[in-house]
């Protein structure tokens, strides 16, 4: 007890509160608190009491009641502030913002009598479903044993919170089962970007706030050179500082403590701790002071007329300059990246038409979406229990179609051990459903390590450190980001091993240890909703290119000019370049599929060998496993008909990738031939995908992607005010001489698929004229060059501030895009196109002394090529989670060669500026009108032709549109992507799913 009151922050507080001229302090010793009667304490008018370990809160409200001294914290309301129950239970009758929670209460004697239900991924407290993550936390606020599980899907597992032991503050366990004994609050988990707010009332009228890194993150405690905790004083917004005053006025505690989440936009109490003093403060001791003896004055000695006076904070943060010459504040920071190093992604397709599916389908809202994802551990069981049904009845038949189905089945019998349903011919005109088993495409041990190394290196485009980070480039992000100067948001896509990848980024950019689960789960929002990141059908337009390539491609004939004209229009030299390569499409496919032929029968031979029947793999792949993975392909890619299918061919160059980085140990003969021509009939294949024409490319890219732009165009936009950010608050800061500084960081993980659309975009959608514009067509020029988007691809778009200019002046706001194309290949390095270096034209111009912490500059190019030697690097092994899916579905200058710049992996390329002289007004008029052409489309693609082919049936299979003519006009039709409801008395062109749907509502009424 005596260790509180005479803490550093207590003894600041009551020498100050000395100074007032009728206050005098009395510390009531510890044996008298403990060992002597209240009436033997001695007087006192006024009573600082606060309940800690130990304490006697009895006795105290014992004397309380026999003196009647003035309380700065009421005595009582600390019995309800020791149970978290009750603290939950006050907040929500004040009307405070908290997570939403449920209570369970467990009888010591009888443990198992709670209505707790246990699923793998979620808890069911008293019929309240909470989804991992969720927050286990003891209904006694004295037990700091909080529990955060994960999801599956993140790794699962749980990180346990402790009270600080040294260094740590938590640690992560694989456990995945809530504790059995005990009572607990379950609560949803606030996704909080790793940053936790702690504020300190003096009073209703006086809050102090500081943010500190989420202990949950990775348990690791940041301290200063004397060990104390590392925070930073910020801002609280108007509504926050409503909470503070309801929060202390609620409780009666004048001196107070309470945690502060601000997660979605919104800022929600947690827990309230009672009496708290900020630590290591001067000016919050100066204030606590003089709060607190106004008040006693002018309680105790209203005769006096003490003045109401209350220290006011500052509403807004000062304006700082922070460059000159023509150096300029980076201001935001975008990128797009595509995940790390995956194993090869395998699918196998096929209809079902047995009631289960439809059953199963049913269940988990298929008819309401379309389709259905089933990954969990449990869905996929159900998937293996109907197949393992279905297994029996398919022995019944011995119809020659069914004996061809089968060879299918095996392919997956080591994935799902699975049988789809195979019935008479007579009974597969009705309705079907697509089931697509996807399994592999995890990320790998080397993914991790290039996201994590990349994410360290991709500190060094922001201005370099100072203070305790002088001399280390890279280090002013962490300390930008340490010092709540820095708004970062990470979003991926929802495949497992995007979110990894951006987890294992976020680790190595902000310097976290540990695992990536509780990276993942804090730091990784989910971008899956409005298509910014996910897209799972083809467009129309990118059907008929497939088809188109697909028939070009079956010409058993040397390209001729007419090919060339047809294939590649827009005169990439990648692309003729592969073409002059392959000669003859056929011919080519024949070498591959031989070179298949040879490598399976190498296999089959090792696996022969008993020395090799315990051979482990890459990431533990068997020689079994491989095989089956290469004979899958070797069935797939030449068909029934004799033909190819070209649609593999970026599977067939995925495997070779991959055997040939991870297995090369296994010395399989003419594995680099393999890769030479898939490697060639790839680049043909894959980025001609998105569009053949720049007409085409632009089609389908803006079907991929103006969601993400419309985010990056708000994202440039937002660069001063947005959502709820942690401000450093100017007045309490020390050591930080650019409080005010702000920089945004937008990062953006997903697939090839975006990437793609989004460069196209850049490329083809009129932001420049390379007529016009030299640089840029030097930029055009590189970027035809490059072969392939490799994994680690990155789009980066900087904003800078010039504020030398006038705030209405064009050249006020200047952006840069940079692109590289991610991890380096097998090819020799010297027929990689050069690029011109990473030239932020910011970083044109003097560099002032980076030793004072009043301007953060650019790094040297010095500092910056050294950043890997300075920087270890720190190995993860364990591998990514997503393993198995089952989806069901209806059917300028002259720029001299530049350095390595803000890459500097090895593995990885370097960032290559395409331009560095747009404005802010050039990038947004441009996303305009990507935007607004994009609606202009959707408008005409909706405005279907009713004269077309007319069809009795429904395509459930296949993503085609279907024609409906109702049974008597007209019907009400809910359109779920508009909300409108249209009437209509024509037949209609309809998708799939609304065909489906409205089939089935014809039908039932």
């Amino acid at each position: 007890m005596m260790k509180k009151s005479k803490s550093k922050p207590m003894t600041q507080i009551l020498e100050r509160l000395c100074k007032f001229e009728y206050i005098d302090v009395v510390i009531f010793p510890e044996e008298v608190i403990l060992e002597e009667p209240v009436e033997k304490w001695p007087l006192c008018d006024c009573l600082i009491s606060f309940h800690s370990k130990g304490f006697p809160l009895d006795k105290a409200v014992e004397y309380a009641e026999l003196r009647n001294p003035l309380l700065i914290n009421d005595l009582n309301m600390q019995y309800f502030i020791q149970d978290r129950r009750e603290v939950y239970r006050i907040l929500q009758e004040e009307g405070i913002d908290l997570p939403r929670y449920a209570v369970l209460n467990r009888d010591p004697d009888n443990p198992e009598d709670c209505n707790l239900v246990e699923g793998e991924d979620h808890v069911e407290v008293n019929g309240e479903v909470f989804p991992k993550p969720f927050v286990e936390k003891p209904v006694c606020a004295e037990d700091h044993n909080v529990y955060i599980y994960y999801p599956t899907s993140a790794g699962g597992g749980s990180q346990r919170l402790f009270r600080k032991i040294g260094s740590r503050s938590s640690v992560y366990s694989p456990e995945s089962s809530v504790r059995k004994t005990g009572s607990y609050i379950y609560e949803e988990f606030m996704p909080t970007d790793g940053t936790d707010v702690k504020v300190y009332t003096v009073g209703p009228d006086y809050a102090h706030a500081e943010a500190r890194k989420s202990p949950a993150l990775d348990g690791k405690v940041e301290r200063d050179s004397e060990g104390k905790e590392i925070r930073y004083p910020v801002m609280l917004t108007a509504m926050e500082k409503l909470v503070a005053r309801k929060v202390c006025l609620a409780f009666k505690q004048t001196v107070c403590g309470f945690d502060l989440l601000r997660a979605n936009g919104h800022s929600y109490v947690c827990d309230v701790n009672g009496f708290s003093f900020v630590k290591n403060s001067m000016k919050y001791y100066d204030d606590c002071a003089k709060v607190l003896g106004n008040m006693v004055m002018r309680e105790l000695a209203p005769q006096l007329h003490i003045p109401w006076s209350i220290p006011m904070e500052a509403e807004d943060i000062p304006i700082v300059p922070t460059t000159s010459g023509t150096m300029m504040e980076l201001r935001c920071v975008i990128a797009i990246i595509r995940h790390g190093d995956r194993t090869p992604k395998q699918k196998m397709k096929m209809e079902v038409r047995h009631p289960l599916f439809f059953e199963l389908f049913k269940k988990y809202g298929g008819y309401k979406t379309g389709k259905i994802k089933l990954k969990k551990p449990k869905q996929l069981q159900e998937v293996l229990d109907i197949a393992r049904l279905l297994l029996i009845e398919l022995g019944q038949h011995n119809d020659c179609e069914i004996e061809e189905k089968k060879s299918k089945l095996e392919q997956l019998k080591t994935v799902l051990e699975m049988v789809l349903d195979h019935r008479p011919p007579e009974m597969r005109d009705g309705p079907s459903l697509l089931l697509v088993l996807k399994w592999g495409g995890e990320l790998t041990p080397a993914g991790r390590v290039q996201a994590e190394e990349l994410g360290r290196a991709f500190r060094c485009m922001y201005p370099g450190g100072q203070g305790d980070y002088a001399g280390f480039p890279g280090c002013g992000l962490l300390r930008l980001h340490s010092t709540y100067r820095h708004d970062l948001k990470i979003y991926a896509s929802d495949e497992g091993r995007v979110q990894m990848t951006a987890a294992a980024f976020a680790k190595g950019l902000l310097a976290l240890e540990g695992e990536l689960t509780p990276i993942l789960v804090q730091m990784v929002k989910s971008a899956n909703m409005n298509g910014l990141l996910d897209s799972d059908s083809l467009t129309d337009c990118q059907q008929k290119v497939k088809a188109r390539l697909h028939d070009i491609m079956q010409k058993d004939q040397d390209f001729t000019q007419e090919d060339y004209q047809k294939l590649a229009p827009t005169g990439g030299s990648s692309l003729i370049n592969s073409m002059k390569v392959i000669e003859n499409p056929v011919k080519t496919c024949d070498k591959v599929y031989a070179l298949i032929q040879s490598l399976t029968s190498q296999i089959r031979k090792r696996l022969e060998d008993p020395k090799s029947s315990d051979l482990q793999l890459y990431h533990s792949e068997t020689l079994e496993l491989m095989l089956q993975r290469w004979s899958k392909l070797e069935r797939d890619f030449r068909m029934k008909n004799g033909r190819y299918d070209i649609s593999k061919i970026p599977d067939i160059y995925d495997c070779i990738k991959y055997d040939s980085q991870h297995n090369a140990s296994l010395s399989l003969e003419d594995t680099l031939e393999l890769f030479r021509l898939s490697r060639a009939l790839a680049d043909i294949v894959i980025p001609q995908e998105y569009g053949i024409s720049k007409a085409e490319k632009l089609d389908i890219a803006q079907a991929y992607c103006v969601p993400l732009m419309r985010k990056i165009q708000l994202d440039l936009q937002r660069t001063h005010e947005d959502e709820a950010v942690n401000k450093l608050h100017p007045l309490y800061s020390r050591g930080v001489m650019s409080p005010g500084r702000h920089v945004r960081t937008r990062l953006y993980f997903t697939s090839e698929s975006h990437v793609h659309s989004l460069l196209s975009m850049f490329r083809y959608g009129g932001l420049l004229d390379e007529e016009k514009d030299q640089q840029w067509r030097q930029a055009m020029d590189y970027l035809s060059a490059v072969t392939e988007l490799n994994y680690m691809t990155q789009i980066v778009i900087m904003l800078y501030e010039d504020n030398n200019k006038e705030p209405s002046s064009e050249e006020r706001f200047h952006v840069e895009l940079h692109f590289s194309p991610g991890v380096k290949g097998c090819e020799d390095e010297e027929n990689v196109p050069l690029g011109f270096g990473f030239r932020p034209a910011s970083s044109e111009g003097s560099l002032e002394d980076l030793s004072q912490d009043q301007t953060d500059k650019a790094l040297p190019v010095s500092e910056l090529l050294n950043l890997q030697r300075k920087s270890p690097m720190i190995r993860s092994h364990k591998a990514a989670d997503e393993a198995v899916s089952v989806s069901l579905s209806l059917s300028p200058p002259v720029w001299v060669v530049g350095f390595e710049g803000c890459s500097m992996v090895p593995s990885i390329y370097p960032l290559e500026t395409l331009h560095n002289l747009l404005s802010l007004k050039q990038v947004e008029e441009f996303l305009s009108k990507v935007c607004e052409n994009s609606c202009e489309a959707q408008t005409r693609n909706s405005s279907y032709d009713t004269n077309s082919n007319t069809k009795s049936y429904l395509y459930v299979v296949q993503f085609n549109p279907v024609l409906i003519s109702p049974k008597s006009p007209p019907y009400l039709v809910n359109s779920r992507s508009t909300g409108l409801k249209t009437l209509f008395s024509n037949p209609l062109c309809l998708t799939p799913w609304i065909a489906h749907m409205l089939y089935c509502n014809l039908n039932e009424k």
